[in-house]
């Protein structure tokens, strides 16, 4: 299993006291040392659609310059915004055996888990 995302991130940290407190092992990909992996996103964007996985409530698409924002249109635009900015990247990303979630709750990661 592995948990994708950037270390600081708030909801990054909550995903990962989740599942270290009870014990669940995993891997963590850093996308800011390790890069974006563009296969990753572009089976996640076949399976959610692109928009699932491009965070327009954070701050760094706030950031974005408004002509690059409006370029976002499809899912080629959103693959070259996600793997310029990670932090664009809605997050954290765990993939377990090919099932994936995208962002953290912990309703969701206990259905997830079948807790």
């Amino acid at each position: 299993m592995k948990l994708y995302g950037i270390p600081n991130c708030s909801t990054v940290k909550k995903a990962r006291a989740w599942l270290d407190e009870r014990d669940i092992p995993y891997e963590f990909h850093d996308f800011k040392k390790q890069g974006v992996p563009a296969e990753l996103l572009k089976t996640l964007m076949g399976i959610m659609g692109w928009e699932a996985l491009v965070n327009r409530s954070g701050p760094t698409w706030r950031k974005l310059p408004d002509a690059r924002r409006a370029k976002v249109k499809d899912a080629k635009s959103a693959l070259a915004v996600m793997e310029e900015n990670p932090s664009v990247i809605r997050r954290p990303i765990l993939d377990r055996d090919g099932q994936y979630q995208v962002g953290f709750t912990e309703d969701n990661y206990a259905a997830f888990f079948g807790e």
